[in-house]
C-alpha cells in the first residue's frame, strides 16, 4: 500500500501570517486568498502528497454564527480553487471538514438531519470544485461522524477519510474508543479511517497499534506537535520537526499508511516526517476473523461460530403485552427502558426492539425509543420490523451498527432491506420464509437461504454482514419441530459458517413449564451451532447455561468469564421493579437518577412528596446523591458522557416536580457560575455541556458563550456577583486571553472563585496563571463548583 503525507497545521500558519485573529479563519480564502496559497505551496514544497483546503470550518452552522451561511458555496469554492493551483499536479487535495460545534440530539439540541443537511452542502460544494478526497477530521461524537458520512455518500462518490479525537483515556468525549468506532464506520463505507488532533504521537501510537488489528481500511493519523505547554507566557508545541519525523516509522509499522499533522506542526515538520516516511514500508495487513461485529455508541460485541453464545434480549416487544403497548401509545417508553436495564443486568449482548403497537406512527415512535436506548445502554440495538420505512427510521438515527431482524424471501422488501443495510453499515437476519411456505424441513430452508444469501451479496452485502436465522415452530403441532431446527442449524454451520439466530422460546408454545423444555432445547441447540438466540434474559437458568456453555465448549479459557458472570451476579443483581414503600423509595428514586430513567423518576419524586418525605431529604438522598454516583462511575470509566447527561436530564426532572411542589419549604439554588469561551476562542462544545451539566444540578449558569473579552466577563460579574467564573479555552492561541481575563477579575477584587478548562488547559497551566480550580472536564467542574459553594455556605 503505497504511503502518503499529509500536511500540517493550517491554523498555526494563519496566525503567523497575521490572518489567524479574524472571526472566521475559512474567510481568509475570500480576503486573503494569497496568504492561503503560500502556506500550501510551502507545504507542498516541504513534501506534502494531500493538501487540506481552508473550509475546516466551512459548513453553514459555523458559518451562520459569523453571517457568512449564505456565502458558504463561494468559500468553499473559493478554497479548492486556491488549493487545486497550488497543487498543480504535484499534490492531492483534501476537503477538510470540521465539527459543526454542536452535539447532536438527544447529546444536545440540533436535529441529525439538519446536520446530515450542513455537511451535505459543504461537501457537494467541495466536490463540485474537484477535490480529490472528502477528509471528516477532530469529530468527537461517533454520531456526528455518521452524519459526515451519510452525507457525503448522499452527494458524491468521493473517498471519505475519517478522523476521529480521542482523549487520554483512548475514548472520545462521548464515550467511542478506536475499535468500536472502526466497527461502525468501515461497514458505513469509509474509505480511511485514522485519528488527529488532540494528542502527539506518542499518545496516538497506541491507538492506531489498536485500530490497525481490527480494520483492514488505509489508516491515517495527523497529530499535535506534542502537548502544548505555557513558556514564558506563550503556547508552544514541544516536539521539534526531528522528534515528530522519529515516530513516522512506528506509526507505519503499527498500520498507517496516511500521515500527517495537526496543532502545532509547520512545513518544516512536514519537511522532516517526508524523510522519515521515504525509508518506510507498510507491512501487509490481514484482519482474519470472520465473526459479525455489532457496535453501540461505546461497546462492540463480536457474534460467530469461535465467540461465545450472545443472548438477544426478546422483551421490548409489544406484541401480547396490553400494559407495554398502552404506555407506547401514550408516548411512555418507562417499561420499554425498565426492560432495557434489566436485560442488560441480566447478561443480554444485544436487545431486540420492536415497537409494533396497531394506530401509532411507528417511524416516529421508533425513532424515540432507539434515540433514547442509544442513550441509557452500552449494548447494540436489533431493529425489529418488516416495514422498510420502521426499519430506516431506527437505522438512522442509531448512533452505532445495528441489526436488522429481519428479512424473508419477500419480493416485495427484500430488496429494500437489503438497500437499507448496505445504506447505513448494518447487519440483518435472514429468515427462512417466503410469502407463500412454512418450510418445516431443513433442506427447504436451506434452499431458502441459500437464495437469501446470494441476492444479499449481489446488494453489496458480505459474509460478516449476514445472521441466519433457524425458524422455530411448535413441537405441540409438529414433533420434528426441535428436530428441524438442530437439523438446520448443524447444516448452516457446515454450508456458511455464519452467525445463527432463532426466537428459541416458540418451541415450548402451548406446553406447560415452558422453561424447562426452552432450556433443554437451547443446549442442544447451542451444541448444533447456535450463536445468538433471541430470548427472555431474565431466566437464570439459560444466562447461567450461556456462560456454563462457553466454558465446555472451549469458548471462554480458564473459565475467566464464567467466574466473572458469578462474581457480578453476586455484586450487582439484575435491576427489577421493585416494590416501593416508605422505606425504599429514596433508594429507588436514587438509582432512577442513575439508570437516567427520567419518566421514572419523576413518578417517584411525585410518589415520595405524596408520602410525605422532606423535599430537602428528597433532593439531597435521592437526587444530588444519584449525581453523586453516576459521577464515580464516569471518574473511573464505567459511565460515559451520555449516561451522564441522560441522569443529569433525569434529575433537573425530578427537581422541577420538587419546586413545583414548594410550601413554605425552600429549594435554593445551588449557586451562580458565569461561564465563557475567552476571547479569540471559537469553540464552545465543552463549555456547553458543562452548562448542561451544572444547570441540571441546581446552578444557576450566566452563559456568556465563546470569543468573549475580559470586558464583557468584568461587566457580568460587576452586575451579577456570581460565585464562580469559569474559563474555557480549546485553543492553544487563545491561552493568553484566559489569563488576561484573570488579571482583569483581580485587579477588581473578585471575592469568588475562577476555574478554569477546556482541551488545550492542564491543571499545570492553571496554577500559573492563578486559577483557583481546574476541571479536566464536565462532571470534575459540578464537583468543584458543588464543593466550593457547598463550603462557602
Amino acid at each position: 500500500m503505497q504511503l502518503k503525507m499529509f500536511d500540517g497545521a493550517m491554523g498555526t500558519m494563519l496566525q503567523q501570517a497575521g490572518v489567524a485573529d479574524k472571526p472566521c479563519p475559512e474567510y481568509a480564502c475570500i480576503t486573503n486568498p494569497e496568504v492561503v496559497a503560500s502556506i500550501h505551496r510551502a507545504y507542498i514544497e516541504a513534501g506534502a502528497d494531500i493538501i487540506e483546503t481552508n473550509t475546516f470550518g466551512a459548513n453553514p452552522l459555523k458559518l451562520q454564527e459569523y453571517g457568512l451561511e449564505a456565502q458558504t458555496e463561494e468559500i468553499n469554492l473559493q478554497a479548492v480553487k486556491i488549493a487545486k493551483a497550488e497543487a498543480a499536479g504535484k499534490a492531492q487535495v483534501a476537503g477538510s471538514i470540521g465539527s459543526v460545534g454542536q452535539l447532536i440530539h438527544p447529546l444536545g439540541e440540533i436535529d441529525f438531519d439538519v446536520v446530515v443537511e450542513a455537511y451535505a452542502r459543504q461537501i457537494k460544494a467541495l466536490a463540485a470544485a474537484g477535490v480529490d478526497y472528502i477528509l471528516l477530521e477532530t469529530i468527537i461524537d461517533i454520531q456526528e461522524m455518521r452524519a459526515g458520512l451519510l452525507a457525503a455518500k448522499s452527494v458524491c462518490d468521493l473517498p471519505v477519510i475519517c478522523q476521529m479525537t480521542f482523549e487520554e483515556d483512548g475514548r472520545t468525549v462521548t464515550g467511542t474508543d478506536i475499535v468500536t468506532m472502526a466497527k461502525i464506520l468501515e461497514p458505513l463505507g469509509a474509505s480511511v479511517l485514522g485519528v488527529n488532533c488532540s494528542l502527539g504521537p506518542a499518545q496516538l501510537l497506541p491507538l492506531i497499534e489498536q485500530l490497525g488489528q481490527h480494520t483492514s481500511l488505509p489508516i491515517s493519523v495527523q497529530a499535535n506537535a506534542g502537548m502544548p505547554k505555557l513558556v514564558e507566557g506563550k503556547t508552544v508545541f514541544p516536539l521539534s520537526p526531528t522528534e515528530m519525523a522519529a515516530y513516522v516509522e512506528r506509526l507505519v509499522q503499527a498500520g498507517a499508511t496516511y500521515i500527517g499533522g495537526c496543532c502545532g506542526t509547520t512545513p518544516e515538520h512536514i519537511r522532516q516526517m517526508k524523510l522519515a516516511l521515504t525509508t518506510c514500508t507498510a507491512p501487509t495487513r490481514e484482519i482474519k476473523s470472520t465473526s459479525m461485529c455489532l457496535a453501540s455508541r461505546s461497546k462492540f460485541v463480536n457474534i460467530g461460530q469461535q465467540e461465545s453464545v450472545v443472548l438477544i434480549g426478546e422483551r421490548i416487544n409489544p406484541t401480547g403485552r396490553k400494559l407495554m403497548a398502552a404506555e407506547i401509545k401514550q408516548g411512555d417508553f418507562s417499561m420499554v427502558k425498565r426492560e432495557a436495564l434489566n436485560q442488560v443486568a441480566a447478561g443480554a449482548g444485544v436487545l431486540d426492539v420492536n415497537m409494533g403497537v396497531p394506530g401509532i406512527d411507528q417511524k416516529l415512535v421508533m425513532r424515540e425509543v432507539v434515540t433514547q436506548l442509544a442513550m441509557l445502554v452500552d449494548v447494540p440495538l436489533a431493529i425489529d420490523s418488516t416495514d422498510p420505512e420502521v426499519i430506516e427510521a431506527g437505522l438512522r438515527y442509531y448512533p452505532g451498527r445495528a441489526l436488522i431482524n429481519s428479512v424473508s424471501d419477500n419480493e416485495q422488501l427484500k430488496g429494500k432491506i437489503f438497500a437499507l443495510a448496505k445504506k447505513y453499515g448494518a447487519a440483518v437476519i435472514l429468515l427462512p420464509l417466503t410469502e407463500n411456505q412454512l418450510p418445516q424441513t431443513a433442506a427447504e430452508r436451506i434452499e431458502i437461504i441459500e437464495r437469501l444469501v446470494r441476492e444479499a451479496k449481489q446488494a453489496g452485502l458480505t459474509e460478516r454482514d449476514l445472521m441466519l436465522d433457524a425458524l422455530v415452530l411448535t413441537v405441540a403441532t409438529d414433533a420434528q419441530a426441535a428436530q428441524a431446527v438442530l437439523e438446520t442449524l448443524q447444516l448452516y454451520k457446515q454450508k456458511f459458517g455464519y452467525p445463527t439466530t432463532m426466537g428459541l422460546s416458540n418451541i415450548s408454545f402451548g406446553l406447560p413449564k415452558r422453561e424447562c423444555l426452552n432450556l433443554a432445547f437451547y443446549n442442544l441447540a447451542v451444541l448444533q451451532g447456535l450463536t445468538s438466540p433471541i430470548i427472555n434474559p431474565l431466566l437464570p437458568q439459560i444466562t447461567e447455561a450461556t456462560a456454563a456453555l462457553a466454558v465446555l465448549l472451549g469458548k471462554d479459557q480458564q473459565g475467566l468469564e464464567y467466574s466473572q458472570m458469578v462474581a457480578n451476579a453476586q455484586e450487582q443483581p439484575v435491576v427489577k421493579t421493585e416494590v416501593v414503600t416508605a422505606e425504599n423509595i429514596l433508594q429507588v428514586l436514587t438509582q432512577a437518577i442513575m439508570t437516567g430513567e427520567k419518566e421514572r423518576a419523576v413518578q417517584l419524586t411525585k410518589q415520595a412528596i405524596e408520602q410525605g418525605q422532606p423535599l430537602l431529604k428528597i433532593a439531597n438522598e435521592s437526587l444530588s446523591l444519584g449525581m453523586q454516583l453516576i459521577g464515580e462511575k464516569f471518574s473511573t470509566g464505567k459511565a460515559f458522557l451520555p449516561q451522564v447527561l441522560l441522569s443529569a436530564e433525569s434529575m433537573r426532572a425530578a427537581f422541577n416536580v420538587l419546586q413545583a411542589n414548594l410550601k413554605q419549604e425552600d429549594l435554593p439554588s445551588q449557586g451562580t457560575v458565569l461561564l465563557a469561551t475567552v476571547q479569540g476562542d471559537i469553540h464552545d462544545l465543552g463549555k456547553n455541556i458543562v452548562a448542561a451539566l451544572l444547570s441540571n444540578n441546581g446552578f444557576k449558569v450566566l452563559d456568556l458563550g465563546k470569543d468573549v473579552s475580559p470586558e464583557e466577563v468584568i461587566a457580568c460579574v460587576e452586575r451579577e456577583k456570581p460565585d464562580i467564573v469559569g474559563l474555557c479555552a480549546l485553543m492553544t492561541t487563545t491561552l493568553p486571553a484566559m489569563q488576561a481575563t484573570i488579571k482583569a477579575l483581580r485587579r477588581i477584587s473578585f471575592s469568588g472563585a475562577v476555574m478554569v478548562g477546556g482541551a488545550v488547559v492542564t491543571e499545570e497551566y492553571a496554577n500559573s496563571i492563578e486559577a483557583q480550580m481546574y476541571a479536566a472536564d464536565a462532571i470534575k467542574a459540578v464537583e468543584l463548583a458543588k464543593g466550593y459553594c457547598g463550603s462557602k455556605k
